[in-house]
Protein backbone atom coordinates (compact mmCIF):
# COMPACT_ATOMS: atom_id res chain seq x y z
CA UNK A 1 0.00 0.00 0.00
CA UNK A 2 2.95 2.51 0.70
CA UNK A 3 4.90 1.79 -1.93
CA UNK A 4 1.61 2.91 -4.47
CA UNK A 5 1.01 5.78 -2.33
CA UNK A 6 3.97 7.76 -0.21
CA UNK A 7 1.58 10.69 0.47
CA UNK A 8 0.61 7.67 3.47
CA UNK A 9 3.70 8.17 5.22
CA UNK A 10 3.07 11.42 7.35
CA UNK A 11 -0.49 9.74 8.57
CA UNK A 12 0.98 6.68 9.31
CA UNK A 13 3.97 7.20 10.22
CA UNK A 14 3.52 10.75 12.31
CA UNK A 15 5.09 9.78 15.80
CA UNK A 16 5.80 13.33 17.34
CA UNK A 17 2.78 14.22 19.52
CA UNK A 18 0.71 10.55 20.27
CA UNK A 19 -0.58 12.20 22.78
CA UNK A 20 -2.56 14.62 21.24
CA UNK A 21 -6.15 13.13 20.71
CA UNK A 22 -8.07 14.48 17.28
CA UNK A 23 -9.64 16.98 17.86
CA UNK A 24 -12.91 17.18 15.14
CA UNK A 25 -13.26 13.88 16.77
CA UNK A 26 -13.10 14.72 20.22
CA UNK A 27 -15.35 17.83 19.56
CA UNK A 28 -17.86 16.29 17.24
CA UNK A 29 -18.19 13.16 20.31
CA UNK A 30 -18.64 15.95 23.03
CA UNK A 31 -20.20 19.18 21.63
CA UNK A 32 -22.72 18.79 24.12
CA UNK A 33 -20.81 18.92 26.84
CA UNK A 34 -20.02 21.87 29.20
CA UNK A 35 -16.59 22.61 29.07
CA UNK A 36 -14.18 25.34 28.93
CA UNK A 37 -11.21 26.12 25.90
CA UNK A 38 -9.20 25.15 28.57
CA UNK A 39 -10.68 21.69 29.69
CA UNK A 40 -11.14 20.95 25.99
CA UNK A 41 -7.43 21.55 25.49
CA UNK A 42 -6.32 19.72 28.79
CA UNK A 43 -8.72 16.71 27.53
CA UNK A 44 -6.86 16.55 23.99
CA UNK A 45 -3.67 17.02 25.36
CA UNK A 46 -2.78 20.46 24.45
CA UNK A 47 -2.02 23.66 26.94
CA UNK A 48 -4.65 26.65 25.70
CA UNK A 49 -2.37 28.09 23.03
CA UNK A 50 -1.73 24.84 21.71
CA UNK A 51 -5.10 24.12 21.19
CA UNK A 52 -6.01 27.22 19.42
CA UNK A 53 -3.61 27.01 17.18
CA UNK A 54 -3.94 23.27 16.04
CA UNK A 55 -7.63 24.36 15.72
CA UNK A 56 -7.32 26.56 13.41
CA UNK A 57 -5.45 23.91 11.02
CA UNK A 58 -8.57 22.56 10.76
CA UNK A 59 -10.97 25.48 10.26
CA UNK A 60 -11.83 28.85 10.13
CA UNK A 61 -14.25 29.13 12.67
CA UNK A 62 -12.82 29.87 16.28
CA UNK A 63 -13.74 26.97 18.73
CA UNK A 64 -16.06 28.56 19.98
CA UNK A 65 -17.84 29.49 16.88
CA UNK A 66 -17.66 26.08 15.73
CA UNK A 67 -19.47 24.33 18.80
CA UNK A 68 -22.10 27.00 18.34
CA UNK A 69 -22.78 25.97 14.71
CA UNK A 70 -22.40 22.29 16.33
CA UNK A 71 -24.65 22.74 18.83
CA UNK A 72 -27.24 24.54 16.21
CA UNK A 73 -26.74 21.90 13.67
CA UNK A 74 -27.66 19.03 15.50
CA UNK A 75 -30.50 20.90 17.30
CA UNK A 76 -32.21 21.17 13.82
CA UNK A 77 -32.21 17.99 13.34
CA UNK A 78 -32.97 17.09 16.46
CA UNK A 79 -35.88 19.23 15.80
CA UNK A 80 -36.97 18.61 12.14
CA UNK A 81 -36.49 14.89 11.95
CA UNK A 82 -36.64 13.88 15.60
CA UNK A 83 -39.58 15.62 16.20
CA UNK A 84 -38.40 16.83 19.86
CA UNK A 85 -39.40 19.87 22.00
CA UNK A 86 -37.54 23.28 22.05
CA UNK A 87 -36.64 22.89 25.80
CA UNK A 88 -35.25 19.50 25.31
CA UNK A 89 -33.15 20.47 22.21
CA UNK A 90 -31.90 23.42 23.94
CA UNK A 91 -29.83 21.56 26.65
CA UNK A 92 -29.13 18.36 25.01
CA UNK A 93 -27.20 20.46 22.42
CA UNK A 94 -25.17 22.02 25.06
CA UNK A 95 -27.01 25.54 25.36
CA UNK A 96 -27.26 26.61 28.55
CA UNK A 97 -29.89 29.52 27.97
CA UNK A 98 -33.23 28.95 25.89
CA UNK A 99 -33.37 32.87 24.69
CA UNK A 100 -29.67 32.22 23.91
CA UNK A 101 -30.41 29.35 21.83
CA UNK A 102 -33.44 30.72 20.26
CA UNK A 103 -31.91 34.01 19.08
CA UNK A 104 -28.51 31.82 17.52
CA UNK A 105 -31.02 29.15 15.69
CA UNK A 106 -33.05 32.12 14.25
CA UNK A 107 -29.88 33.74 12.88
CA UNK A 108 -28.60 30.72 11.64
CA UNK A 109 -31.97 29.26 10.11
CA UNK A 110 -33.94 32.33 9.54
CA UNK A 111 -36.57 30.97 11.82
CA UNK A 112 -37.31 29.95 15.01
CA UNK A 113 -36.52 26.54 16.49
CA UNK A 114 -40.47 26.74 17.41
CA UNK A 115 -41.16 26.80 13.18
CA UNK A 116 -38.79 23.83 12.05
Amino acid sequence: MLSNNESLYPILFDFAEPWKIDLLEFLNENYHEDFSMEQIASLTGRSLATFKRDFKKISNLTPQKWLIKKRLEMAYVKLKEEKKKVQEVCTKVGFKNLSHFSTAFKRQYGVPPTEV
